[in-house]
């Protein structure tokens, strides 16, 4: 059983940094595609990012390219998500899921694993 835990949220105001974690257990996390999603009030989830196993790949959506950057440590079991120019639109619950068939996928419902979110809030 895959366990993920994300840290690194908090209150930032627009133009400001943030950097999440997520620190898995229980798994074989160098095997893993790592996504992260997020949901804003109201709204669905919504994919953010994600890095294949190896780190050499990544994938945003276009609102957050050029400002978000996804990267991982397989010694430390940890992927992060280095988020800059943080806008008020950014503001959500944001998730980390683990895709235990290591795909190339954008799709929820291909994540098996998931933390338990980290809120992030940007002021205008």
């Amino acid at each position: 059983q895959v366990q993920l835990v994300e840290s690194g949220g908090g209150l930032v105001q627009a133009g400001g940094s943030l950097r999440l974690s997520c620190a898995a257990s229980g798994g074989t996390f160098s095997r893993y595609t790592m996504g992260w999603f997020r949901q804003a009030p109201g709204k669905e989830r919504e994919f953010v990012a994600r890095i294949d196993w190896s780190g050499f790949s990544t994938y945003y959506i276009n609102s957050v390219k050029g400002r978000f950057t996804v990267s991982r440590d397989n010694a430390k079991n940890t992927v992060y998500l280095q988020m800059n120019s943080l806008k008020p639109e950014d503001t959500a619950v944001y998730y980390c899921a683990a895709d235990q068939a290591a795909r190339s996928t954008s799709n929820s419902i291909d994540y098996a694993y998931w933390g338990q979110g980290a809120q992030v809030t940007v002021s205008s």
